[in-house]
C-alpha cells in the first residue's frame, strides 16, 4: 500500500491543507486523508479518486450500502465503518442546525438534511418533520415504510404524532427509490388529504419534499400546496 507519508511533500493532502486550508482540498484529497493509505499499486489519492468515480461523487459514496462498498478492492469493514461514521456525523450536524432558531430560514439545509436521511433508502419511506411555533425542528420521524414502489400513509397516525409532540407545523417528505423525484398523482392526493386533516387541528403543512436521485422536489415551490 502507498501511504500519504511516502508521497512527495507537495502532493500530500495534509500538507496542502496545512498550507492552504481545508476548503482548498478536492473531494479526493479529503477522502485520502480519511483513508490514510491506498492499495497495492495505487497511492491513496488515486484510490480515493477511483472510489469517487465509481460511486459518482461524494454523495454516492457516503450513501452507498455496506455491501456495495465491500465489493470495492481495498475497502474492508473498517473503512466501511469510517464512511458510515462520516455520514452519521453529517446527519447529526444538519439535525442540530435545523433545531437552532434560524434552521428553517435556510431551505437548502432542509433539502440537504432530507436527502442525507432518505436518498440511500432502498424502500419507500414516509417521514414527518415536527416543528414548533417558531418552525424549529422538534423531531424527525420515519412514520411509514413500504415496498420499493409505495408506502401506506394514514392521516390518523400523523395527527396522533402531532398531538403527542404539540407541534405547530409539519413538513412531510418521502423518497422514490426509482430515482425519479417527480411527484405522482397519488403523492398529490395524499398531500391534499393530510393538509385538510392537519388544518382541522390548526397545524400548518409547510411543504412536502420528494427525494430522488437528482434535486429534491418541493410541493410548496411547485404551487401544489
Amino acid at each position: 500500500m502507498v501511504a500519504i507519508k511516502n508521497m512527495a511533500a507537495e502532493e500530500r493532502p495534509r500538507e496542502r491543507m496545512a498550507a492552504l486550508g481545508v476548503g482548498t482540498l478536492t473531494d479526493a484529497e479529503l477522502l485520502a486523508i480519511l483513508l490514510g493509505t491506498g492499495t497495492r499499486g495505487r497511492d491513496v489519492v488515486q484510490f480515493a479518486r477511483e472510489l469517487l468515480e465509481h460511486f459518482k461523487g461524494i454523495g454516492g459514496l457516503l450513501t452507498a450500502s455496506a455491501e456495495d462498498l465491500l465489493q470495492q478492492p481495498g475497502v474492508g469493514p473498517a473503512r466501511v465503518m469510517q464512511l458510515q461514521v462520516i455520514m452519521e456525523l453529517s446527519r447529526r450536524y444538519l439535525s442540530w442546525q435545523l433545531q437552532r432558531d434560524d434552521g428553517f430560514t435556510q431551505p437548502a439545509m432542509v433539502r440537504d438534511y432530507l436527502t442525507a436521511q432518505l436518498r440511500h433508502q432502498e424502500r419507500e419511506v414516509f417521514v414527518v418533520l415536527l416543528l414548533d411555533s417558531q418552525h424549529r425542528l422538534l423531531k424527525y420521524v420515519e412514520l411509514f415504510h413500504g415496498t420499493i414502489n409505495a408506502a401506506p400513509v394514514y392521516p390518523r397516525e400523523i395527527i396522533k404524532l402531532v398531538m403527542q409532540h404539540n407541534a405547530a407545523a409539519v413538513i412531510l417528505a418521502h423518497n422514490h427509490p426509482s430515482g425519479v423525484a417527480e411527484p405522482s398523482q397519488a403523492d398529490q392526493r395524499v398531500t391534499e388529504r393530510l393538509k385538510k386533516a392537519l388544518s382541522l387541528i390548526d397545524v400548518a403543512l409547510l411543504d412536502h419534499f420528494v427525494i430522488g436521485s437528482g434535486s429534491p422536489v418541493s410541493f410548496a415551490e411547485r404551487g401544489l400546496l
